[in-house]
């Protein structure tokens, strides 16, 4: 392979792309809004960094993120880094923020590796979070909470996200290829109130099944007081596939009624939204919280 002079340029955007996007915009909404004369992005950079509760403040209202954002300070102690907070009078929702549009727009798209494909619509997507964010109130999850996915790249488990977010609970998740004992070092730190997952999933071609390691995972973990089953790999999964723990189950389409748009609850800025996990090579997984506003 031929070497590349670092100086040297792959790729040039031509005027009319430079003109159109998005960084040129707020650029020039900068320079009307502050007074500035930023021309290109090195100057824009230099200005975020001299300016940070100013830069922040702009790409806040630029992006048209939804919140009541409060009289205080836009950035307290930018001194120090970690410990800095930004909007610490905001209060918002991350799901409303994507949320926003209701109408007929594909919002997701799905395919899986046996070629299956489904499409929802923004208002389709709503109308979900809706319903399974009225279940998770009414299984009693309420602000600060914790809510388990066991799942694979699903439109559910996105939904089941979102109606998390939705009600100001902290979503968090595990791959189904984890085995028991990986799941549990990870759910066993959060003691999730209700937890999702598959029955099953598929790769490389076979179908695997899910929900008889979750049998022996819910076996250890006594906080779980609703299991919400979603098919998959199956049109009608068994659940007594979950052994004692079926009694706690429910199916994914009877988690939730109703056709009332979303409530969403309003949360500080730092309000936690995900609980993560580092890779566990070094001992037992460390829980990374994500705030909701970023």
């Amino acid at each position: 392979m031929a070497n590349v002079a670092a100086e040297s340029e792959l790729w040039r955007p031509s005027p009319v792309r430079i003109r159109d996007a998005n960084l040129t915009r707020f650029t020039s909404c900068v320079n009307a809004r502050r007074g500035t004369r930023l021309g290109d992005y090195s100057e824009l950079y230099a200005w975020s960094l001299a300016e940070p509760a100013a830069f922040w403040s702009e790409l806040a209202r630029f992006a048209d993120v939804r919140a009541e954002w409060g009289a205080g300070r836009v950035l307290e102690h930018p001194e120090r880094m970690p410990g800095a907070r930004f909007f610490p009078q905001a209060r918002l929702n991350f799901a409303e923020n994507l949320l926003r549009f209701d109408d007929e727009q594909p919002a997701l798209v799905f395919r899986n590796e046996c070629g299956a494909r489904r499409s929802l619509s923004h208002r389709e997507l709503r109308g979900e979070v809706a319903r399974v964010a009225g279940g998770l109130r009414a299984a009693g999850v309420a602000a600060g909470d914790r809510v388990a996915g066991f799942v694979p790249n699903l439109p559910e488990a996105a939904i089941a996200m979102l109606a998390t977010a939705t009600i100001g609970a902290i979503w968090s998740s595990c791959s189904p290829d984890f085995g028991v004992r990986g799941v549990l070092d990870r759910f066993g730190q959060i003691a999730p109130r209700v937890l999702f997952t598959a029955d099953g999933y598929f790769y490389a071609g076979k179908q695997l099944d899910s929900l008889a390691s979750m049998s022996e995972v819910l076996a250890k973990l006594p906080s779980v007081e609703r299991v919400v089953v979603i098919p998959y790999a199956e049109r009608e999964p068994g659940l007594a596939r979950l052994g004692a723990a079926a009694s706690r189950a429910i199916l994914w389409q009877e988690f939730g009624s109703g056709s009332a748009p979303p409530e969403f609850a309003l949360h500080p800025f730092n309000h936690p939204l995900y609980i993560l996990y580092s890779s566990g090579t070094t001992g037992v997984p460390k829980c990374i919280v994500h705030g909701a506003g970023g």
